[in-house]
């Protein structure tokens, strides 16, 4: 497995690849890998002949200094994960060589990012749209692959590589989930004991309230009785639950035959911020 620091590298790689005439998969990560990250790895390797994975901390996608410090870091122990899983190039670059200077530039998603994510994490969105065009300018992929857990990010991409015209596949894989339906997360590794015990009540009320919206309740008792369950677990501080199309991300109020809605939840645990979704449809 190579290992690029710097963009030049990584764009020589791209290149001869290209002119090789052999296909190019990228799984743009932060690191402290687990299997989620792993099976889309292993995926891009089944379908790729070489497969690109970024670890890259995004400090501009951050709007929580804390939570940019706090994030953890393992980049010995992730590289070693990836060769086995049948990454061929990793690029792990410094902050200075994807930001050599401030950037200026601000994407507007309108309506895509003004809901969940985007209205509780304000510039976030700004950020991930930023490195994530960099790296797909870089590595020259023709698929990309993404997980569903970040349900949100995953249609600002989309979005994203329509607008700008990539020449590129997004694939989008299922979360990948503890055996005690827990979403796996690189976060996950900051709870405490108690508070990893209690963390599966979060998928547990995305699970009933989709079953609720499936038999017709309104989605605001939906969404009523689901922050409600998460305020009554002490440990949890539910910051949003909202029903959304699952196109446009907007509210609906009712579910209908045939309309693919999502549930998508985001909650502080232990002094860590923790999101998830389930699709009904």
């Amino acid at each position: 497995m190579h290992i690029f620091t710097t963009a030049a590298e990584l764009r020589a790689y791209a290149e001869a690849n290209r002119r090789a005439g052999r296909r190019l998969g990228l799984v743009p990560t932060m690191g402290a890998l687990h299997d989620g990250h792993l099976q889309l790895v292993q995926a891009a390797a089944a379908e790729c002949d070489e497969v690109i994975a970024s670890i890259f901390v995004n400090p501009t996608q951050f709007n929580n200094p804390d939570d940019l410090r706090l994030y953890p870091r393992l980049p010995e122990q992730d590289a070693a994960l990836l060769a086995p899983a049948g990454c061929t190039a990793l690029f792990m670059p410094a902050v200075a060589e994807i930001y050599p200077q401030p950037s200026i530039l601000r994407f507007d998603f309108g309506a895509l990012e003004r809901v969940m994510e985007g209205a509780h994490r304000p510039g976030h969105f700004n950020g991930v749209a930023t490195v994530v065009s960099k790296l797909f300018h870089l590595a020259r992929p023709h698929a990309a692959y993404f997980g569903q857990k970040d349900f949100q990010q995953v249609a600002i991409v989309r979005q994203l590589i329509a607008d700008l015209s990539f020449d590129l596949e997004l694939v989008v894989y299922p979360t990948v989930r503890e055996a005690d339906g827990l979403a796996m997360s690189s976060r996950n590794s900051r709870l405490s004991p108690a508070a990893r015990a209690v963390a599966p009540l979060l998928h547990q009320v995305l699970e009933q309230a989709a079953g609720q919206v499936r038999l017709g309740l309104a989605t605001d008792q939906v969404q009523a009785q689901a922050l409600a369950a998460l305020a009554h677990e002490p440990k949890f501080k539910p910051e949003y639950f909202e029903v959304a199309d699952a196109q446009t991300l907007q509210p609906v109020t009712t579910y209908e035959t045939g309309r693919s809605v999502v549930l998508c939840v985001a909650a502080h645990l232990d002094g860590v911020r923790l999101i998830d979704n389930v699709v009904v449809s």
